[in-house]
């Protein structure tokens, strides 16, 4: 366990090698050192396979001495390692086309809660933000209502330690590697975290960070959570990408409406305007729509199976992933999102026709069974 653990991890930081392709790998050679050892010509039918990545799946020396260090050190800071192919892998993350192939847990939490919800704003919150955040995340408290954020300034921070302060879960997903906190700041709320949740990251030890990783921690967060709430955000910025990840996943979004000349109000009122979001006036209704009124202590909800994309081919995967998310699409549509030439698109949804996955109706329209 611990060299495939060694050798999934220097895969994954092979330069070239993105989720898609590292799950693609494992899935068609059965596990990473396999892919390590295979030979070229065999690893370039992959699809998507080209001679850069080729020759850095080749040069793996380097990548297996980082990854022993990775292990070891993620051992000696309480770090836990996750693969997609391991059951403490999150389910709902199974489910995404882009999910991390590895996560790294920290803390004596779990994942394990019928109800989820994802609270994101913007760094430079006012006090109303903070206050509606503090407010929403007390009102839920009857539910027991995991919540999901970045550990970030503002509303993020606002909703881990509303939740704490009432012994609700939080898990807070980093951009960086776990053997840090940023910002150094907030390391308190983490230490406390850690006790009743979780913190997660992509990141392995030892990573230096990179802005494009607030981005890419976004739908992580998403799609985590059974719904996001956007309190305050501009036009643009992390939240707004959290907000887009949702809607992709199909999940549902919220945001609460401010005044049209509030700088952090533009996000929220642009995507209740467009249809993007629903708008948040209470948690009665909130909780309503969402069907977590509690019965006996148990949600109403009734939770629908997760398909696990790991299982099939990256294109099948590509096919699945934009059909659960958009509903029926046209096979021209598919295509084009795609990014497959029709006749090859036609011998894949034919296929997973046949799996009983997918469904064909007049106009060459599919959708999921």
């Amino acid at each position: 366990m611990q060299q495939d653990l060694v050798y999934e991890i220097a895969l994954s930081k092979t330069e070239g090698v993105g989720g898609v392709m590292f799950k693609q790998l494992l899935n068609t050679f059965g596990s990473a050192k396999a892919v390590f050892e295979m030979p070229s010509a065999k690893l370039l039918k992959v699809p998507n396979m080209g001679k850069f990545t080729l020759a850095k799946i080749k040069e793996n020396q380097e990548a297996l001495i980082q990854a022993e260090t990775i292990v070891s050190q993620s051992a000696k800071n309480n770090i836990r390692i996750v693969t997609f192919k391991q059951d403490e892998y999150p389910q709902k993350l199974k489910g995404i086309f882009e999910a991390p192939p590895i996560l790294f847990f920290k803390g004596k939490g779990h994942l394990e809660y019928p109800k989820t919800l994802a609270i994101v704003g913007t760094r430079d919150a006012s006090e109303y933000g903070k206050k509606s955040t503090e407010e929403i995340v007390t009102s839920l408290k009857e539910h027991h209502v995991q919540i999901v954020s970045g550990l970030a300034y503002g509303i993020d921070i606002a909703a881990h330690k509303a939740a704490l302060k009432i012994g609700l879960s939080t898990v807070g997903v980093l951009a960086n590697s776990l053997e840090t906190v940023y910002p150094s700041s907030h390391k308190k709320v983490a230490k406390e975290i850690e006790e009743t949740g979780l913190l997660i990251s992509e990141q392995p030890f030892g990573t230096i960070t990179k802005p494009s990783f607030f981005v890419a921690r976004n739908r992580i967060i998403a799609a985590l959570a059974d719904a996001t709430i956007v309190v305050e955000s501009a036009r643009k910025g992390g939240s707004m990408v959290t907000a887009e990840y949702a809607n992709n996943y199909n999940k549902e979004v919220f945001a609460i409406p401010g005044g049209i000349f509030q700088k952090y109000s533009e996000g929220p009122n642009y995507l209740i305007a467009n249809n993007k979001a629903q708008i948040f006036t209470n948690t009665e209704d909130f909780v309503e729509w969402m069907k977590w009124n509690s019965e006996n202590g148990k949600s109403r909800i009734i939770e629908k199976e997760v398909l696990d994309l790991t299982k099939y081919t990256q294109e099948e995967s590509k096919v699945l992933s934009l059909l659960m998310h958009n509903g029926e699409m046209l096979i021209d549509d598919l295509s084009w999102h795609s990014q497959i030439h029709l006749n090859k698109l036609a011998s894949i949804l034919l296929n997973l026709e046949f799996a009983d996955l997918v469904k064909q109706s007049p106009g060459k329209k599919f959708t999921m069974k």
